[in-house]
């Protein structure tokens, strides 16, 4: 049973003349009819009883029409729904976000973008591992530092961030136009845990460079470490993004060198994966917003 075949059925049992209904499809009256002959073969019984010109609709006719009927409704509903979720009423929006600063800079915009789209549901998944929530389709998209050398998924750079050297503005070197990562090991480091990203950044480093960092204290969350630094009781470094986002009163941020340290920072999405009108506008949104903020070394889109 074809779909065009009950449109044409349809047709005839609205208008009971199958001229009219022929005009209506756009077709001929004989295309019509022969549709009709294969339908009523399909069904195994007549659906029109045909006295003259005059026609009616059988006791099949009857049953085939309250299905089509529900068959026409579904479609329409489909296709409302699917408009619906490309203008982005509904449906739902997932995100996996690296645990952090980058993970504050996204939760940062989606209250706008919800407000924007009341009744989009959006889930957001703070991550260490980014690449399992969008490899197991829990996450339509993430946003993280960019994977190097990985076919597996679509990247979209969103910009580069330089690293600082963090200090109160009572510290000895806080008058420097530069410090040196290996003046690193001779402070008072205050760190996050060694699952935090910017803290394997630095270890990776370090460890490069032939030392291990022995941090002092060690802090889950970003409002501690900058009040713990506020008070003196160490150093830290840390990333543009986390500096931009917060108001670091009473503190000197001053660039790393030998080695310069950066980061790139983007959004991953499965290689095959269709994004929903949604995920793009989301990630207009965070292109706009990473400009909006000055962030360092913008990369072009």
């Amino acid at each position: 049973m074809e779909f065009r075949q009950l449109e044409c059925f349809k047709s005839v049992c609205e208008h009971l003349h199958f001229t009219r209904a022929a005009e209506q499809l756009g077709i001929s009256q004989p295309t019509l009819s022969y549709q009709i002959k294969l339908l009523e073969e399909e069904v195994g019984a007549p659906l029109f009883n045909r006295i003259g010109k005059k026609i009616t609709m059988t006791a099949s006719g009857d049953i085939l029409y309250r299905y089509c009927l529900q068959i026409f409704g579904a479609m329409s509903g489909f296709r409302n729904e699917i408009n619906e979720l490309r203008q982005m009423e509904r449906g739902q929006l997932s995100v996996a976000v690296l645990i952090g600063e980058i993970n504050e800079f996204v939760s940062g915009l989606l209250g706008d973008f919800s407000r924007h789209h009341p009744n989009l549901k959006i889930r957001l998944l703070g991550s260490e591992d980014v690449v399992g929530p969008i490899l197991s389709e829990d996450a339509d998209i993430g946003v993280t530092i960019l994977l190097k050398d990985d076919d597996r998924f679509e990247k979209i750079p969103i910009y580069e961030e330089d690293f600082y050297f963090v200090m109160r503005d009572d510290h000895p070197l806080s008058g420097q136009s530069y410090v040196e990562f290996d003046q690193v090991r001779k402070e008072e480091i205050i760190m996050f845990p060694v699952t935090h990203s910017c803290r394997q950044m630095l270890d990776a480093v370090s460890l490069g460079m032939g030392f291990k960092l022995q941090p002092k204290i060690e802090t889950t969350t970003i409002s501690s470490l900058l009040k713990l630094i506020q008070s003196g009781a160490g150093v830290t470094i840390l990333s543009r993004t986390l500096l931009h986002l917060y108001d670091p009163q009473g503190l000197v941020t001053i660039p790393v060198v030998n080695p310069s340290l950066s980061r790139e920072v983007g959004i991953v999405y499965l290689r095959q994966k269709y994004l929903e009108t949604a995920a793009r506008e989301l990630i207009e949104r965070i292109k706009q917003s990473a400009r909006s903020l000055n962030l360092v070394n913008p990369l072009r889109d």
